[in-house]
């Protein structure tokens, strides 16, 4: 009898290990519908039970787990779905009636009888007040087969879904530079001062009298510069003529008239320049460069006086008899050794045209000589480097600092900034442009990047028919923004 008794049971037990392996993965579940309102999370998902045959003293226990995607310790079970066989359904009864309740880990959401051979759909609804991990978590459900009534068999964890709520959308914005347009001409001009002594009273260049060599070796070096550069060409020469108060006011006109010509004369002649390149003015007396040096200076004696008397006395209303009278005439011969010798100038421009260059040719002129440089060829040098690279980036800043007014050298410095993560920066300089639809839409970028996706969508907007901020436009409704 005994060995009768204990082949059937080892039978037994073998059927029913097989039958579990069979169960695994028989349970598909469907894509969940998932809600977040009013704190709540409520999910609703099918668990499909196929074709699965239970045996009739079996029992499948399916418990919906969710668990965060970032840390595994952040998780939340539920109340489990009972599916059962026929045999089993009756013990699970007996049990409620008996007991009150079955035997469980919390009480289950529902209990299901298996229909074998049917396909079957169960509902799982489950919900649960909101906890900010739930926005990344995956959902899958514990499988527990038993084949007794008190006694757990198997577990296995199926994947329901990867994630409750789809990955956000993260908007790429598309940010605008501006290329310059070919500069036709490459017009330039750089302004000197040459301050030659003059004896009193004469115009006459004398290159031995007091400092004089070293001012004509000064404006030698600066013409043969330009002069000897091939990539240059000399269009034109303005020449000024001041000078200093002492003497009559219309001789101090003619003296200034008279050393600018005699200036303009001697470049003529040394280096071989025409007389219709020549513009040349005059000025007289230079009270507002004297003003300038007083007011600069550190001296204390009468300083508030003269300038009072610079800005309140007419030059023939006695202005210069006035500075005389000051202290018994120490402030006047003060002013003559100090301030006067440096109203004697000549002041000098140099215009000229600088040629066409290739991009190679551009890559070293910026290192020597960058205002040589249209803005469309710094552009396009840029351009060589990688974008956010240093040698991108100061190109552009060297762009912006020759030409502070233009408003696509400051647009693409300050896309650049953007790029490189500075947004306030950036900000700062497009928020100076004005009727430019680009720095409109980098703004746009710019207020993203900070979180203020209402500003950027207006400036978006404001941005009209720009293809940059169209695409731009279309990344915040893909991202569900506007």
């Amino acid at each position: 009898m005994k060995q009768l008794y204990f082949i059937p049971f080892v039978f037994l037990a073998t059927v029913t290990l097989s039958a579990q392996k069979g169960y695994e993965g028989n349970v598909t579940y469907g894509e969940p519908k998932v809600s977040h309102k009013d704190n709540k999370l409520v999910v609703d998902v099918d668990a499909n039970l196929g074709t699965m045959n239970l045996g009739s003293a079996n029992m499948l226990v399916l418990t919906p787990v969710l668990t965060s995607l970032d840390d595994s310790t952040e998780f939340r079970k539920f109340a489990p779905v009972v599916i059962t066989g026929r045999n089993r359904t009756k013990a699970l009864r007996r049990s409620l009636k008996l007991n009150g309740k079955p035997k469980f880990e919390s009480q289950p959401l529902l209990f299901v009888r298996r229909k074998n051979h049917t396909e079957q759909v169960v509902p799982v609804a489950i919900s649960a007040t909101w906890e900010n991990w739930m926005q990344k978590a995956k959902l899958s459900f514990r499988e527990e087969i038993s084949g007794c009534a008190a006694c757990q068999i198997n577990e296995t964890e199926q994947l329901a879904a990867k994630r409750i709520f789809a990955e956000p959308y993260v908007p790429v914005f598309r940010i605008s530079y501006i290329t310059p347009e070919p500069e036709p001409v490459k017009q330039r001009s750089e302004s000197f001062k040459a301050y030659f002594n003059f004896k009193v009273g004469s115009h006459v260049l004398l290159p031995d009298y007091k400092n004089n060599a070293l001012e004509f070796a000064k404006v030698d070096k600066v013409i043969r510069e330009i002069k000897d550069d091939k990539n240059l060409t000399i269009t034109d020469l303005g020449i000024s003529g001041y000078a200093s108060p002492e003497g009559t006011y219309e001789s101090n006109m003619t003296l200034s008239r008279n050393r600018a010509y005699a200036f303009a004369s001697y470049l003529e002649k040394t280096y071989g320049l025409k007389q219709e390149q020549f513009k040349v003015s005059w000025f007289g007396e230079d009270w507002e460069g004297l003003r300038k040096a007083v007011a600069a200076t550190e001296i204390q004696q009468d300083k508030e006086k003269i300038l009072e008397i610079i800005d309140k006395v007419d030059v023939m209303a006695g202005r210069e008899t006035k500075l005389m009278n000051l202290s018994g005439g120490a402030t006047y011969r003060m002013l003559v050794d100090q301030f006067f010798p440096p109203l004697r100038r000549n002041e000098y421009r140099v215009s000229y045209v600088a040629r066409a260059f290739d991009v190679e040719e551009a890559k070293q002129i910026l290192k020597t000589k960058p205002g040589l440089l249209s803005l469309n060829e710094m552009f396009l040098v840029a351009q060589t480097y990688p974008k956010g690279s240093k040698e991108f980036k100061d190109v552009l800043r060297i762009a912006a600092e020759l030409f502070p007014g233009n408003a696509a050298a400051n647009l693409n410095v300050a896309t650049s900034e953007l790029e490189s993560g500075n947004v306030e920066g950036a900000i700062q300089r497009l928020s100076r442009i004005e009727g430019s639809p680009e720095a409109w839409n980098n703004l746009g970028v710019a207020y993203a990047k900070k979180g203020n996706l209402v500003k950027a969508a207006e400036y978006f907007e404001k941005a009209g028919a720009l293809e940059d901020a169209i695409q731009n436009k279309e990344e915040l409704k893909k991202a569900d923004i506007i």
